[in-house]
């Protein structure tokens, strides 16, 4: 910061100094012709500035305003100019009165240099002082249209982050990744903090996949990405995948304003299954298919996927009242509710949100508090997704309804018993008319900040926060008893949860910014501890049928986990030019046994603004040119259990219950553990640039990173006999991966009526196993994973190659036809046979390249804006197509006839190929996301104005994957939950 505040030392020599300069020299200094000019520094709204620096041009002579704005300073005869300045204010020259020792000033604040401000780790730095790869996103650049969640706002925005929804569903969640993650089997999501409180990793009961929902995407003002070591190693052991610091809004000190949007919308679907056609099926099985099966077609023309898909409605109205309760209360109250319905029928996802802040200051703003709260509540309806496998295989030629009494009225396929056949297929429109699915979810995030500014020393900031998320997790299931799905259990009827998550945080840090002029120098120094918390607790239910019988025990939960930290941060820069950041952080975790469980992360970075440099300082061209290196060590302890490293006892499976009487007895066994489990560290070098031309009409940056995660931590089948668990989570190895991104932005129009704004980001990141020792003295060559395909899982982890690779059979073709061979697969190791040893690692889910472009066009009023990315080099499994493109899949059994991929009619495969790389398709895509016309009514009436947007999100996609959509977060396509097109609406009104 630019302040010239004198500490407690140089204050006491000053003042000794002082008392024998008025004492003995006044004289002399007087008939030197100086004088002496007092007066007083305020800002905008006349308040008193504390600590302004104030110089004589030309001169290190200068001094500062005290806690009343008021200063003293002595000008010999012949200065001109007196400097004033603050950080976050224009600084101003003002010339010596000639007739005056009266000289009173007033600062604007530079709103400029207030936008390049940033919030990181405790605190926060001025764009043109990071070192690190560090990315901010404010609200005016956000995603628009309808979003459910907070991730969504940034999505395709940053250079090396990917964010994926995990499905079409509103309730679904998103799969988020920093430079691609930097596990295996551990936890791959970045750490979130909002408003400096770390949020709980996971989900809740009721929500699993999607805990970010609950926090209102209307009530962020800001969110910064951290991304090398240099920046997230202030966060130690949470940091290896990256850190997202979310910032909400907060009240301002202007007149009362009211803000009030709604947008309403209409989803629709877009691309479903390839399925035969209603005559492509009659006319497969007339000519294809047995007597039998002949005789199981019917007289309906049922189109499956309109039974079960709509056009999905939403809405989402939020309403805010900021201020200032009185001269330095400003505070900020916000509710919102937000409902949306999902494409498959009874699917819906309910949010009712609502949040205060209020950051009074005290003592001349010596001290100011931020006590912020906000709440949410979550009712969300599950939709039965097996319903969607259902309707794109279910036979179109019969009808959704028998007419009959037996399950529920709903045509099934029944054996000769009068129950569902054995492997067949369920009425889709019984699937989600008869499964009943509910939750309820709630969370509360408050936090109480109190940053001290310490009289006498105003370079120093004593800060603490208080922090607390509480979440509690409830549902219910009911499938009445004539229900198919449940047929052999009499349905399902239970209740689950309360599951309760307690996070609390302490955070206690001192900051001492100082400003030397005489040095040049700029010192930022940090340091500070945290506490934090977490507790989850989960009780014994069952799941019972319609008839009060168990079907299912659930096990009672009570786990717990403390994190305990130390860290430093020093910022230094030498005449602007030069900037130096090290951080250091010591955490200590109860996941691990007391002789490792303390770990240590470092981070070193240095920056060089070349364009500070006399040889081009004055050039009119290269307006920023800073050249960035770092270097640091992050760590990894989320995505275990909190006692991996006891030899505890817990309760047993599913099943295992002994019975006396009414009452079920668990059994118990021991667990496996590994004592010495430790820290997966992750160590990362950072060199990068970012740049201007024509006064930053042009900006953007440049980063290329490497890094290596050791010690994986991972679960992984255990030796035999030696442990009653088929698996143990110990650290098995390294992993290596690399990247570039580059990101530029331009405005190549910029007049009074028209504006043009353009970005474009680009990725390019590679990963690799080169370690993966699954047991003490053996290396694993192939280890299968990934979801299974009935029996099959087709992914593997190799050493030496990316991880999740496809590991299939490579297909041969008939020279003639151009089509797949059944069965004929190469033999890799011409041994005449084929095997599992002729297998092949074949590319990857994880794509080469991610770009991402976005534009806006304003003329006057009219603002014309769009969004689009780019996957390049990623791969998809196409388990739909494989499942159903075989003609053995037309009948499980001798009671119904099913509906066939029309891969089968290129393939004509009669039995499914599991491991066949014909089904490894090319996802590689061109999206756009969005697309938004807005027009500025501006003022309609008095003190009230108008905005209104037209929206469309996910336009189009362009890929040559066969598939429902090409972004699977898995790799694996069974059965998609299709991601809708929207169609919104948005009004916005300030009072």
């Amino acid at each position: 910061m630019n302040r010239n505040i004198l500490n407690l030392r140089h204050l006491t020599v000053l003042l000794m100094l002082c008392t024998a300069f008025l004492g003995g020299t006044i004289p002399a200094f007087a008939q030197q012709g100086g004088k002496k000019i007092t007066g007083q520094v305020i800002d905008e709204n006349k308040e008193p500035m504390i600590g302004v620096s104030i110089l004589i041009v030309g001169t290190s002579t200068g001094t500062v305003t005290d806690f009343d704005g008021n200063y003293t300073l002595n000008v010999p005869q012949g200065s001109k100019e007196l400097q004033f300045s603050y950080v976050g204010y224009e600084t101003k020259v003002v010339p010596v009165p000639a007739n005056s020792t009266t000289l009173n000033v007033q600062l604007k604040s530079d709103s400029q240099v207030l936008s390049d401000v940033v919030v990181i780790g405790y605190g926060t730095q001025r764009k043109s002082d990071l070192t690190g790869s560090v990315t901010n996103v404010s609200s005016k650049d956000f995603n628009m249209g309808l979003v459910s969640s907070p991730e969504q706002l940034i999505n395709g925005k940053i250079s090396g982050v990917q964010i994926m929804s995990n499905s079409g569903s509103p309730t679904a969640g998103s799969t988020i990744r920093v430079r691609g993650g930097a596990s295996l089997n551990a936890s791959n999501d970045p750490l979130i903090v909002l408003d400096g409180v770390p949020l709980e990793q996971g989900g809740i009961s009721g929500n699993d996949g999607n805990f970010l929902s609950l926090i209102n995407p209307n009530d962020i003002e800001s969110m910064t990405i951290l991304k090398d070591a240099s920046s997230t190693a202030i966060y130690g052991s949470r940091a290896s995948n990256g850190v997202i610091l979310i910032t909400t809004k907060k009240g301002s000190s202007d007149k009362l304003k009211i803000t009030f949007s709604t947008t309403n919308s209409i989803q629709t679907r877009t691309k479903l299954a390839d399925m035969l056609s209603y005559d492509q099926f009659v006319n497969t099985i007339r000519t294809q298919g047995t007597t039998a099966q002949q005789s199981l077609l019917g007289t309906a023309h049922t189109d499956w996927n309109d039974e079960i898909y709509q056009n999905a409605f939403g809405t989402d109205n939020n309403l805010s009242i900021s201020g200032k309760i009185a001269k330095n209360w400003p505070f900020r109250i916000s509710v919102g509710y937000y409902n949306q319905s999902g494409l498959l029928r009874t699917d819906n996802a309910e949010r009712y949100t609502g949040s205060i802040m209020v950051t009074p200051s005290f003592f001349k703003d010596h001290l100011k508090l931020n006590i912020n709260a906000k709440g949410s509540i979550n009712n969300n309806t599950f939709g039965n997704t097996n319903a969607i496998w259902a309707a794109s295989t279910m036979n179109p030629t019969i009808p959704v309804y028998s007419g009959l009494d037996t399950f529920g009225g709903y045509t099934e396929a029944i054996d000769n018993t009068g129950a569902p056949a054995n492997g067949a297929v369920m009425n889709p429109v019984g699937l989600i008319k008869m499964n009943d699915s509910q939750s309820n979810v709630r969370r509360f995030i408050g936090n109480i900040d109190a940053d001290y500014r310490v009289h006498f020393f105003p370079d120093l900031k004593l800060h603490a926060t208080l922090g607390y998320d509480y979440a509690q997790g409830k549902g219910s299931v009911y499938v009445p008893a004539e229900a198919a799905q449940n047929y052999t259990t009499s349905g399902l009827d239970y209740s689950y949860g309360p599951q309760k998550k307690e996070n609390r945080l302490l955070t206690l840090y001192a900051n001492y910014n100082k400003l030397v002029e005489s040095i040049k120098s700029s010192f930022d120094v940090t340091a500070g501890y945290d506490y934090q918390y977490w507790k989850a607790t989960t009780p014994l239910y069952y799941e019972m049928n319609t008839l009060g019988e168990i079907q299912k025990t659930s096990k009672a939960k009570d786990e717990r986990h403390v994190l305990l930290s130390y860290y430093g941060r020093l910022n230094y820069s030498f005449d602007s030019r030069y900037m130096l950041t090290t951080t250091i952080r010591r955490d200590a975790t109860s996941r691990f046994a007391k002789n490792v469980r303390w770990g240590t992360f470092p981070s070193v970075a240095l920056g060089w603004r070349v364009t500070e440099e006399s040889f081009l300082k004055d050039n009119k061209v290269l307006s920023n040119l800073k050249i960035r290196a770092s270097y640091g060590v992050t760590g990894q302890q989320d995505g275990i259990g909190n006692y991996n490293y006891l030899p505890i006892y817990t309760q047993s499976q599913n099943g295992a219950e002994g019975i006396m009487g009414n009452e079920y007895i668990h059994t118990y066994r021991p667990s496996s553990y590994v004592p010495d489990l430790k820290w997966e560290t992750t160590t990362s070098w950072n060199i990068g640039f970012d740049f201007g031309f024509l006064k930053d009409r042009i900006t953007g940056s440049f980063d290329y990173y490497t890094r290596q995660t050791k010690d994986l931590i991972a679960t992984v089948p255990a030796a035999a006999g030696t442990t009653f668990d088929r698996n143990i989570t110990t650290n098995v190895g390294n992993v290596d991966s690399q990247g570039i991104e580059f990101s530029v932005n331009a405005t190549p129009i910029q007049t009074e009526d028209w504006n043009w704004d353009v970005s474009f980001n680009m990725t390019w990141q590679k990963m690799k196993v080169k370690n993966l020792s699954l047991s003490a003295g053996t290396v694993a060559t192939n280890t299968s994973v990934g979801p299974y395909i009935d029996s099959y899982q087709v992914q593997t982890l190799s050493e030496g190659y990316a991880p999740y690779m496809f590991y299939v059979y490579h297909q041969l073709y008939d020279e003639k036809t151009g089509k797949p061979v059944e069965g004929a697969y190469l033999d890799v190791n011409g041994d005449g046979q084929i095997n599992s040893s002729d297998l092949y690692r074949y590319h990857s889910p994880a794509p080469d390249y991610i770009l991402g472009f976005s534009t806006s066009l304003r003329w006057k009023k009219w603002t014309l804006s769009t969004s689009l990315r780019a996957n390049i080099g990623n791969y998809v499994y196409n388990a739909m197509a494989m499942n159903a493109g075989a003609w053995e899949t037309v009948s499980y059994n001798s009671y119904q006839l099913n509906n066939l991929s029309t891969s089968y009619l290129k393939t004509g495969f009669q039995t499914r190929q599991y491991l066949s790389d014909y089904y490894v398709e090319n996802a590689s895509f061109l999206k756009m996301d969005n697309l938004s016309l807005n027009y500025n009514f501006g003022q309609i009436c008095k003190g009230c104005s108008l905005n209104v947007s037209a929206m469309v999100q996910n336009v189009f996609c362009i890929t040559k994957y066969s598939g429902v959509d090409p972004e699977v977060p898995n790799g694996v396509d069974n059965s998609f939950y299709p991601r809708p097109r929207t169609f919104s609406l948005n009004v916005g009104f300030n009072f």
